[in-house]
């Protein structure tokens, strides 16, 4: 008779399988796979910019940097002289020996307003100084801060 139940006997066991069943293990990875191809994409803001490339060497530094300071009262210094804003342009055409074209390092302190700044930068501007460089603490761990020049 078909499909009749089997009777078990002691000769006639089943034998054990030894082979490991992989086909969970590769469906648990598909899905894991296309869970990261779908969120990498999304973890990674990123703006596309094609950027030039440039072949200039760079600018030495000056063996005698012209500072101008900007203090937490507003008040500025050209070198190591206190100026008030009425001479600034003078005072820095002085200070530059009417150089437009050297670069000038604009330090301010931490407390001073970005509108301020941005002030003391348009005065340079409006004096032909348009190579401005941004003065900051380089921070490194173990040891003292260092100012730094951004370009």
């Amino acid at each position: 008779m078909a499909g009749g139940i089997r009777e078990s006997s002691d000769d006639d066991d089943m034998q054990e399988n030894h082979e490991i069943n992989v086909t969970p293990f590769i469906d648990v990875m598909l899905v894991l796979l296309i869970i990261f191809m779908v969120a990498a994409p999304l973890a990674t803001v990123d703006i596309n910019v094609d950027l030039p490339a440039s072949t200039a060497t760079p600018s030495p530094r000056p063996e005698e940097p012209l500072y101008v300071t900007l203090r937490d009262d507003l008040s500025l210094a050209v070198g190591s002289e206190t100026v008030d804003r009425a001479s600034f342009q003078q005072s820095l055409d002085v200070e530059a020996k009417g150089d437009k074209a050297q670069r000038i390092f604009l330090r301010a302190d931490r407390g001073v307003d970005y509108g301020d700044l941005m002030e003391v930068m348009n005065l340079m501007r409006g004096a032909g100084y348009l190579k401005i460089a941004l003065v900051g603490l380089e921070t490194i761990s173990d040891a003292p801060a260092a100012p730094r020049a951004a370009q």
